[in-house]
């Protein structure tokens, strides 16, 4: 029996970063003991796999629901990366502390390890105390060979832009972007399906483990963007009901945001699945066979072949899906 298209719910994996919190419960998880920095949220990946939490595919991994659906649900474009996997990675990062200054290689880095991809990426900010920041690209003017004075006497940060941040805030992240959050933040990020990263410094500081964590200085200095890499920042500020506000389009995903205030009625295409996060509110995702509830913190995939369906109630989302 063929099952019928609706809108999927996903348990989290969670990950415990040196880095983590506990913020994440305040979106009603189960969140585990210890310091836990990551919620997969969307995840098809040898490092974390999602499980379906409603309807006839409960209890299912995104990674078996992939081989058993059909390419029909994902779309035309939607249906895999060059790696066979879903193509895209969604997450929850609660920032209770400094991220490491890290970059991400390009698809084409002959250096990434086996089946793994680059890592294009973006950050839609959810919460941000007063005095938050990011580190966000290089200074102007800085290239290799800078860079690599400056990490061989411990003075990196010199190079490195640093910019306030606060709720609603977008930020563009392509590969080759030298980046890091800082503490005080609490972002969703959507991202290609990777869990590539380069660390360039991590402040001497010990891991989970007690040891410090591998740095990776020839990899990130080979894949970082001397010239720019495209990166681009975004107020949100200006989204209205019922309208969506386009926040960034690359080659691996576009995001838009929208307002919902009453009911919205939108439609799938057979090009790509939709993904629905719910960043603030509460409300409803509703289809031909039935109606969801929604709540800020949830991420929906909704299939290619799912048609018309209705964004309901009072809430910020997320949509975003493969160009």
């Amino acid at each position: 029996m063929s099952i019928q298209p609706y809108p999927l719910h996903f348990k989290p994996e969670f990950k415990e970063r040196v880095w983590g919190g506990r913020a994440l419960e305040k979106f009603g998880f189960d969140v585990p003991a210890g310091v836990i920095g990551e919620g997969w949220m969307i995840a098809d990946h040898p490092n974390g796999v999602s499980h379906v939490t409603n309807g006839a595919l409960a209890g299912k991994g995104l990674d078996e629901i992939r081989e058993s659906v059909g390419a029909a649900w994902f779309g035309t474009k939607g249906g895999g990366s060059d790696n066979g996997r879903f193509p895209l990675l969604i997450k929850l990062l609660d920032c209770n502390d400094d991220l490491s200054i890290q970059v991400h290689p390009n698809d084409h880095y002959e250096g990434l390890p086996k089946g793994e991809l680059g890592k294009t990426e973006m950050w839609y900010v959810l919460d941000a105390k007063p005095d938050a920041k990011i580190i966000y690209g290089l200074k102007p003017g800085v290239d290799r060979a800078e860079m690599a004075k400056a990490i061989e006497e411990g003075r990196i940060m010199d190079t490195l832009q640093e910019v306030s941040v606060k709720t609603g805030d977008t930020f563009y992240i392509p590969a080759g972007t030298v980046h890091a959050l800082c503490a005080g933040v609490l972002v969703a990020e959507i991202q290609q399906n990777s869990d590539t990263t380069y660390r360039l410094y991590d402040y001497d500081r010990p891991g989970l483990d007690g040891k410090p964590r591998e740095l990776h200085i020839e990899d990130s200095l080979n894949v970082t963007a001397y010239e720019g890499s495209g990166a681009a920042r975004m107020d949100t500020d200006g989204a209205k009901p019922g309208e969506w506000l386009t926040l960034a389009t690359s080659p691996y995903f576009k995001t838009d945001k929208g307002v919902v205030r009453g009911t919205w009625t939108l439609s799938t295409s057979a090009d790509s699945f939709v993904i629905v996060i719910v960043c603030e509110g509460s409300g409803s995702i509703g289809w031909s066979n039935g109606l969801v509830d929604a709540k800020a913190g949830d991420c929906f995939l909704l299939p290619a072949n799912l048609g018309q369906y209705t964004l309901d109630g009072s809430m910020t989302v997320l949509r975003s899906l493969v160009p």
